[in-house]
Order: C-alpha cells, then sequence, then structure tokens
C-alpha cells in the first residue's frame, strides 16, 4: 500500500493519460495516475503526445489508503474495443467489451474509498459507444449535478459531481433497521431518475444548455 505521506497531494487524476484536460500539467497539489506509460511517437497521429504518470496504477485497484484526498478527477477511457489501435483509442485508452462494466463498477468504488469524507468527485463521460444511462448503471453513488461540455454530431461529452456526505449514526441506523440494502436502493432510484431526465435531455436540440435538465 503506497502511503500517502505528503500533504501537499491532496488531489487525485485517478487515469491522467496525456493530462488534456489541465491547465496547469504539473500542478503542485495532485498525483497524476495512470496504468500505461507512453512516450513521444507512440502515436502516429499525434506524435507529440506522451503519456508520463507520477504513479503507474489501475484505478480499480489503487494502492492508496482509504480517504487519501479532498478531490478525486477521472476521464475514463470510453471506447469499448479489445485493442487500441485507432487515434482516439491509442490517446484516451480502451474498455474491454466483456467486462466493462463490472470494470467501471470497481474503478468508481476505488474513487470513492480514497475519497475523503466531503470530498468531491469529478467524472467526466463521452457517450459514444456505452451511454450515459449504462455508466451510472456502474455508479453506487448519486451524482450532486452534471453539464454538458461538448455535443458532437456522433457522441456527447458530460461532467458528473459528486460529494462524499458521510451519514449520521442516526442515519445509519435507520437505514439498517428499515432495510440492509436501503442505502443501494435509493442510489439506484435516484439514477432511474437521472437516466429519465437524461433522456428527455438528449432529445433537446444541439446547441441548447440548460442545467436544471441535470438532477
Amino acid at each position: 500500500m503506497v502511503k500517502q505521506t505528503n500533504p501537499e497531494k491532496f488531489i487525485l487524476d485517478a487515469c491522467c493519460g496525456a493530462r488534456q484536460m489541465w491547465f496547469n500539467k504539473k500542478h503542485p497539489n495532485v498525483i497524476y495516475q495512470d496504468i500505461r506509460e507512453e512516450s513521444k511517437g507512440f502515436s502516429k497521429w499525434q506524435p507529440t503526445l506522451e503519456i508520463k504518470p507520477d504513479v503507474l496504477g489501475d484505478f480499480k485497484k489503487m494502492d492508496f489508503p482509504d480517504k487519501s484526498f479532498k478531490l478525486v478527477v477521472a476521464d475514463p477511457p470510453h471506447f469499448v474495443s479489445k485493442k487500441l489501435s485507432g487515434a482516439m483509442q491509442l490517446k484516451y485508452g480502451g474498455l474491454h467489451p466483456e467486462t466493462w462494466q463490472s470494470d467501471l463498477k470497481k474503478a468508481f468504488n476505488e474513487m470513492w474509498r480514497v475519497l475523503d469524507d466531503y470530498g468531491v468527485l469529478i467524472i467526466k463521460w463521452n457517450d459514444y459507444h456505452v451511454k450515459f444511462k449504462d455508466m451510472l448503471k456502474q455508479i453506487p453513488f448519486e451524482p450532486l449535478f452534471g453539464n454538458i461540455s461538448t455535443s458532437g454530431r456522433n457522441s456527447t461529452t458530460k461532467w458528473f459531481c459528486f460529494m462524499k456526505i458521510p451519514k449520521s449514526k442516526e442515519q445509519l441506523i435507520a437505514l439498517n433497521q428499515n432495510s440492509p440494502t436501503a442505502s443501494s436502493h435509493s442510489f439506484g432510484e435516484h439514477n432511474m431518475r437521472y437516466q429519465e431526465n437524461s433522456t428527455e435531455f438528449s432529445q433537446m436540440p444541439k446547441g441548447t444548455s440548460d442545467n436544471a435538465n441535470i438532477k
């Protein structure tokens, strides 16, 4: 287990890739993690692209202790493919066609585990291969809000914001008295509502933005 001994490193990018969403790609408070390391030239489409994480690690099973970070961000692979052959797949990585659901579920649970109480988790997702409603089914906790960042001809990118709000002792007792799976049921019900709203949102005219539709 990698111990978090540096109090200045309180942000984790769990699958940083080429750090392209960062303004400061060497932010002093961030640990950049990825499962692979690639030198310049690994992609013929972008010869200057490189993947140089601070920590080589799989976001499905991380070596950090519980509650290590105040902020966790992730732009997970969203292409479903056995081989990384195209420009976008080489750039962003891929999900295995047969295990992507369980892989995402493990990854989201791990990111939640290393997130501190009242910490924030930000997820970026593109629905080119896996639709938002199918991705949300793999998350056992509820988003607070989200938005559309870009909308292309064949896909849309959204951001989702979560906060790890600990339950009080009284809430935990009530949940245990009602049902041992009450918490997961409430998350599931929320995600069903979100999926319905996402369907409605996806039918809005292109270029329309209304955060009130993200619930």
